[in-house]
């Protein structure tokens, strides 16, 4: 059984960072796209970053330059280092799994950016 497992959400001031991980049990990570999704209250989901199996990165254009989505195939493990984070960065952030006859998501961890 596939499983996500997000973890390192909180609340942070602006202009703060936080580190996010999904760690994956019942699959391997590492040879597919993994990526972090966000939705905020009353929006729709949207993409945040993604990581393939060979280590390239997308991030959405909000994002970029702020955070950086990196992998430990080692540890089954990938992760969000978010900086610079603004207001509008809140929301829950969901880890998702590409595979050819599936897409997993995680449960989701909340990052709120507030003073």
């Amino acid at each position: 059984q596939v499983q996500l497992v997000e973890s390192g959400g909180g609340l942070v001031q602006p202009g703060g960072s936080l580190r996010l991980s999904c760690a994956a049990s019942g699959t391997i990570f590492s040879s597919y796209p993994v990526g972090w999704y966000r939705q905020a209250p009353g929006k729709q989901r949207e993409f945040v970053a993604r990581i393939l199996s060979d280590y390239s990165r997308i991030y959405a254009d909000s994002v970029k330059g702020r955070f950086t989505m990196s992998r430990d195939n080692a540890k089954n493990t990938v992760y969000l280092q978010m900086s610079g984070l603004k207001p509008e960065d809140t929301a829950v952030y969901y880890c998702r799994l590409a595979r050819p006859d599936y897409i997993y998501w995680g449960q989701g961890t909340q990052v709120t950016v507030s003073s």
